[in-house]
């Protein structure tokens, strides 16, 4: 007896010796968040530029869930401080930095020489470095489409704008050839504030447009201040980046939306794949990252059901923005477009002249 109580303990001890490595296995911590980070040029609003891309960022957490850790810097101003900026978040460990404006491309080229084992996003920028991608949208095709529905309520317009690069001068004429494209006789005022953002004095030249007969205003700016002051006139006007019909329920005709959200879960999925590359991106209509829509109120049904049926047109490829079967002259009267040709994205991206119907000069 004494010796099966032995032999019963023992097959117990080695049973419990057998099974505790099991029973007391650890499972492998969840491997850390990738960290991606944001850097804006001006502060977040609830509607404008930055808040698309904080849309964007959004997006990216929402679709990744805790497999990433977002974060972002807003109002930082272009040049020296930008430049400390998005040194600080590569040393933070941020793995993936997304910098867009303009104004960030040569500070982020130049941390992204010292850090080669970051990714960095130059949005809007044009250079690019093994570990630096650029993209961009063709916002010229949303211009264009805006134009159209411009062109169908009033014959002048004007137009806040920022400084007088390519970009910019390319959404100024598609939007000058939408409007002419319904209303021949359409001319666009231009005023260039030589800033992004500055709501006081955005809303100084909305207000100086509409005194010199504007009667529907368009901007590339940051804020809504465009917006408002044509609300508080009683004019009409063009959101640009987001729907702003809470600042301009009465002003607003249609929103040139921008949607990042797709294309930043893309770059940070690559990120965690290791498949990230970089390149150059830009997409338009048929990418989804431009699109027309919030159509205010004063907008007649038939005005509204043109502007998406060409825009339909352009995601299908059968409307390009940059050519005529007739040709296209510039404000000075020279030949921009020839007949039956259209530009070159190289053209797009180079474009110096101000179209027919814009009454503005620019420094060549």
């Amino acid at each position: 007896m004494y010796k099966n109580l032995v032999a019963r303990c023992a097959c117990a001890l080695a049973a419990a010796s057998f099974s505790i490595p099991f029973s007391l296995h650890a499972q492998a911590p969840a491997p850390a968040p990738l960290k991606a980070a944001f850097v804006y040029v001006a502060p977040l609003t609830p509607a404008g530029w930055v808040r698309q891309h904080e849309q964007g960022r959004l997006a990216v957490q929402a679709a990744l869930g805790n497999r990433v850790e977002t974060r972002f810097v807003e109002n930082v101003p272009e040049g020296a401080d930008a430049e400390r900026v998005i040194r600080d978040l590569a040393q933070q460990g941020h793995r993936i930095i997304f910098t867009p404006s303009f104004g960030y491309m040569e500070p982020t080229l130049k941390v992204a020489r010292e850090f080669p084992d970051v990714k960095f996003e130059s949005i809007t920028g044009y250079k690019t470095a093994p570990n630096v991608a650029t993209a961009n949208a063709r916002y010229y095709e949303g211009r264009y489409l805006a134009g159209v529905a411009a062109g169908r309520m009033a014959t002048q317009a004007g137009y806040v704008a920022g400084f007088p690069i390519p970009e910019v001068i390319q959404g100024i004429n598609a939007f000058t050839l939408g409007m002419r494209s319904v209303n021949p006789k359409a001319t666009v005022r231009v005023v260039f504030l030589g800033e992004w953002f500055n709501p006081p004095r955005e809303r100084d030249a909305a207000m100086s447009l509409m005194n010199q007969g504007a009667e529907v205003l368009a901007f590339h700016t940051g804020s809504t201040a465009v917006m408002t002051a044509a609300q508080e006139r009683g004019k009409l006007a063009v959101a640009y980046h987001s729907d702003m019909r809470q600042f301009g329920p009465d002003a607003q005709i249609v929103a040139i939306t921008h949607l990042w959200g797709d294309y930043y879960t893309r770059r940070v999925q690559a990120v965690l794949d290791g498949k990230w590359e970089s390149g150059s991106v830009w997409g338009g209509v048929k990418d989804g990252m431009i699109r027309v829509d919030g159509f205010g109120s004063k907008v007649p049904a038939a005005v509204r059901d043109e502007v998406l049926a060409r825009q339909a047109d352009m995601a299908a490829g059968r409307l390009q923005v940059f050519a005529s079967a007739g040709g296209v002259r510039d404000n000075e009267g020279k030949i921009a477009i020839a007949a039956g040709k259209s530009l070159t994205d190289a053209e797009i991206l180079g474009m110096k002249w101000l179209a027919e119907g814009v009454l503005a000069k620019m420094d060549r």
